[in-house]
């Protein structure tokens, strides 16, 4: 009886010790995760010691579906945000990962409908409207008008607005509220359309609200509409390509500014993105683009958003044949951004607003995408069912671009 006395009293302890044990493998992992991006292998062998620990530890199925996001081991991921809701039904950030996941995968029914989680979650950057209108569910209204709001950012905006001409053919009466930067574009793109601003919107609902036969009778945040219009990959055959329409006669001023030889090609590049997030995955070197260049018959034209003279000198210290047209500013002028995008013969960007732009206006692009990437643009595949005249490359290896951009310039 001694003997099995000091046995129990040193295990005792040892179990109370379990779960702050687990907790600091979990801990670890997070580090190794966030910081340390050739470590995520190293990352997670900590979740797993976690678990291993303490099978049902929600957060380290969570943050272990992250990491094997990110490693594209996407079944795997997709398993562990099932057993953090499992043992965490109200994991808000664990089911918005598992609509994402099966979007990547192209499960469409599925992932809308599981999307919508967004709202709860303390990472989406848009807030729920509250309406005295009912949410719209795709049906004819018998009165009034639909109001189809924003949300996110403008290359959310840009893709969920191909879906308007579906709205449109369900013989409603629509209102489009856009960021003010779109609306020219938008205006000029859906001429049956009422578009607004984000402030004229809010106005006018004050002022519409009032009247029952012209105002708004239901209304939809615009990243919703999928889920009534892209259940399955067999819909986006209804993607209505180009659905974006360009100032003609801005897109030929440029083109005549930029086709000094007529020989040439006119290739926009945009390279880099500010998202805090994710920009550091996506963005690209400008040395790194040193393939291209060398090709003949090209004339470049930067496309990059940001200072003209930081741009400037971005270009001389890589060594880059880029025009910058200071006339353009494409972040505060996205009308004359799209003139500017349209006289190109071929956009070669990363994944960031131009992308989405240059699918609308229905120009050739070429889009150079991270290791793991943004659901969108689903797994495994050269074309996009959001936008047909892009074209995927992607990398093989997480951070590795070199090989990206030999690819592109074999192709060019």
């Amino acid at each position: 009886m001694p003997d099995v006395l000091l046995v129990v009293k040193g295990y005792l302890p040892a179990l109370a010790l379990q779960p702050e044990l687990a907790k600091a493998h979990q801990g670890m992992g997070n580090v190794l995760q966030t910081q340390h991006d050739d470590q995520l292998e190293e990352a997670v062998a900590c979740y797993e010691r976690a678990l291993a620990i303490k099978p049902n530890y929600a957060e380290a199925h969570y943050n272990l579906g992250c990491a094997l996001r990110a490693l594209g081991r996407t079944d795997e991921a997709l398993a562990h945000y099932r057993m953090a809701l499992a043992f965490k039904p109200d994991y808000i950030a664990a089911g918005l990962r598992e609509s994402l996941t099966q979007l990547l995968k192209g499960d469409f029914r599925a992932g809308w409908r599981n999307y919508e989680r967004r709202w709860r979650s303390k990472d989406h950057g848009t807030p729920m409207r509250s309406y005295p209108q009912a949410l719209w569910t795709g049906e004819k209204l018998a009165s009034g008008r639909l109001l189809i709001w924003r949300e996110q950012g403008i290359g959310d905006e840009i893709m969920f607005a191909g879906l308007v001409p579906d709205v449109l053919r369900t013989g409603n009466r629509c209102i489009l509220e856009c960021d003010a930067r779109l609306r020219p574009l938008f205006v000029r793109s859906f001429p049956s359309v009422e578009v607004v601003s984000s402030d004229d919107a809010r106005e006018n609902d004050a002022q519409e609200n009032n009247d029952p036969q012209t105002g708004m009778a239901a209304h939809l945040p615009s990243g919703s509409l999928p889920r009534l219009f892209r259940r399955t990959a067999a819909s986006f055959a209804a993607t209505t390509s180009p659905y974006l329409k360009p100032a003609r006669s801005a897109v030929d001023r440029f083109r005549a500014r930029y086709a000094t030889v007529e020989s040439q090609r006119l290739v926009g590049l945009a390279w880099y993105t500010s998202n805090h997030k994710t920009g550091r995955h996506r963005s690209i070197d400008l040395s790194s683009f040193a393939p291209l260049f060398a090709r003949a018959g090209i004339r470049w034209i930067s496309l990059q958003y940001g200072s003209h003279d930081a741009l400037h000198r971005q270009a001389v210290a890589a060594g880059a044949p880029l025009l910058i047209d200071r006339s353009v500013d494409q972040l505060a002028n996205i009308d004359l951004f799209a003139a500017q995008l349209t006289a190109m013969d071929l956009v070669i960007t990363i994944d960031n607003s131009t992308a989405h732009l240059a699918g609308a206006l229905g120009i050739p692009a070429w889009v150079l995408l991270p290791f793991a990437s943004d659901w969108r643009w689903l797994e495994a595949r050269e074309d996009c069912p959001w936008y047909p005249t892009l074209r995927l490359f992607r990398q093989t290896r997480r951070g590795e671009w070199r090989s990206v951009v030999e690819r592109v310039a074999s192709t060019l």
